[in-house]
């Protein structure tokens, strides 16, 4: 079966770094129909282009301190069906909440350094322009270091554990790879945070999302 071509919007205020970027993107089969190097060209790209996903950097010009992230809240809100991906060499836990206040799908959020081959890069694009998630880690773990003590603190370590990892993107059956659990086992830790979040099953909601974005916005609160 023949993968789609993913249509890109691509952000990236160093020129070196964003023509590496399009090489890179073509030679893997996604059209890179626009790469610009500010965060109003970026909004004027997606809503020009509209494309399957914009990938986005965190700091850029002006003042190189939050203006790729906050534009992509702004496209996220004025675009809701493409992807936003943002790949940055900075940890920006208030930012990454805001970005994923309005659900958790279609969101990434990695880190340059961390990621060690080009094929988890563009598993993550894939997995983000079809309305998957993908957060580093590293993101998660600032997240969870920077909130109140709350709700949070109902849970057992491993129901934590689990729970970041639900907010990475993983499958149950993910969950129980990694933590070489059973996964009916993760299907029970899965079900005490939905208790103690106080998330009673529905037709209508995706209670695992609503988990997800209740524990961003609790870890990421003033």
């Amino acid at each position: 079966m023949i993968e789609k071509q993913l249509r890109v919007v691509l952000a990236e205020d160093s020129v070196i770094l964003r023509d590496g970027m399009v090489e890179l993107l073509a030679a893997r089969g996604c059209e890179v129909v626009a790469a610009v190097g500010t965060a109003p060209e970026l909004l004027a790209a997606v809503a020009g282009h509209r494309p399957d996903v914009a990938v986005v950097d965190i700091r850029m010009p002006p003042t190189h301190t939050d203006e790729g992230i906050r534009a992509a809240v702004e496209l996220r809100a004025a675009a809701p069906g493409v992807g936003v991906l943002v790949f940055s060499q900075h940890v920006e836990t208030v930012w990454a909440a805001r970005l994923l206040a309005g659900g958790a799908a279609g969101i990434g959020y990695l880190l340059k350094e961390r990621v060690a081959r080009t094929s988890e890069f563009m598993d993550a694009l894939r997995r983000v322009a079809a309305g998957g998630t993908a957060l580093d880690p590293a993101v998660v773990t600032g997240l969870l270091r920077g909130g109140p003590r709350g709700r949070l603190d109902a849970l057992t370590p491993r129901e934590r554990e689990v729970l970041e990892l639900m907010a990475q993107g993983h499958s149950n059956r993910s969950i129980s790879a990694r933590l070489v659990v059973s996964e009916r086992a993760v299907e029970k830790h899965v079900a005490a945070v939905f208790t103690k979040f106080d998330l009673p099953p529905t037709d209508a909601d995706n209670r695992r999302v609503k988990a997800v974005l209740a524990f961003l916005a609790e870890t990421a609160a003033p």
